[in-house]
């Protein structure tokens, strides 16, 4: 069987469950079978397929016709023109969180500083702000031991040496790192990211396409997908320098409750960011020295 005609039975297979992109899925899993980009595929689709190679495959299609990520059956998913690694300990990085990577870095342009990326999964968000920004210093944490391991070894791949991770339950590690210094602000840091869980436990996503296996953890939270953001913008002040931001990834209708929350905490130019199809994703304040809870920017 050729190339092409293997790919043309693959796609319908797919379309039959209901796939939405069966045809790039099936580019993208014999492409990692094969070792091979798409350009390939393309060029030499009268090719016929190696027998071992479509065995692989067959078994790979037949995974991700019951609705297993693409990402995880291939290990690996593009970010910000990284290659990632990737697990079922971790999310899959998405496009829309590319929103939260370009504004961290208008919001971070100068030569220098400190960036704390909060659940970092996969270090998706801080290995693409540390590689445009090589003079800061960018640390990731996450609750997963696994998490962990796999953005260091992204790091080590990408050879993007000015970031670190470490395991813990957001602030927790900072401060306790911070116990073992003077009060010289170490624990401080000119920007604060997070694409930190947001969906309803109810949420009829939760029970389509990939969600179904990502790592239910990392993606819900109670109040209706809203604590660990409100959790984020309680505590994130103590962290931040002054003049410092706080930017956090969000459902596209939780702009305003996220925006309230900011105010409410003192947080001056509070805005609300849209991704690339017009939703809110991304809502971020400015950190004021001295300046109290409750009042509105």
């Amino acid at each position: 069987m050729t190339i092409d005609a293997l790919l043309a039975r693959a796609a319908r297979r797919l379309a039959a469950c209901d796939s939405p992109s069966g045809r790039l899925d099936a580019e993208v899993l014999l492409c990692h079978v094969l070792g091979v980009d798409r350009t390939w595929l393309y060029t030499w689709g009268d090719r016929e397929a190696p027998i071992l190679a479509r065995a692989r495959f067959e078994a790979l299609l037949a995974a991700r016709a019951l609705g297993h990520p693409v990402a995880y059956l291939t290990g690996v998913r593009e970010f910000w023109g990284l290659r990632l690694a990737t697990s079922p300990h971790t999310l899959i990085p998405r496009p829309d969180t590319e929103r939260l990577v370009e504004a961290a870095l208008a919001h971070g342009a100068s030569d220098q500083g400190r960036l704390l990326d909060l659940g970092t999964g996969t270090g998706a968000v801080a290995l693409a702000f540390a590689s445009e920004r090589p003079g800061w210093s960018v640390v990731g944490i996450d609750l997963s031991l696994e998490a962990v391991a796999l953005a260091r070894y992204n790091a080590q791949r990408l050879a993007i040496g000015n970031v670190d991770f470490h395991t813990g339950d957001w602030f927790t590690a900072l401060n306790e790192e911070s116990e073992k210094h003077d009060e010289s602000g170490s624990a401080r840091f000119d920007l604060i990211v997070s694409n930190p869980p947001y969906i309803a436990e109810d949420d009829p996503h939760l029970r389509q396409g990939d969600l179904r296996y990502e790592p239910q953890s990392a993606l819900v939270a109670a109040e209706q997908g809203l604590a660990d953001l409100r959790h984020l913008v309680d505590e994130a002040r103590s962290h931040l320098v002054p003049g410092g931001w706080l930017l956090l990834e969000h459902g596209h209708g939780q702009g305003a409750a996220v925006r309230e929350a900011l105010a409410a905490e003192g947080y001056a130019d509070t805005a609300t960011l849209r991704d690339l199809g017009g939703h809110d994703r991304v809502s971020l304040g400015r950190h004021v020295e001295g300046r109290a809870g409750g009042e509105r920017s």
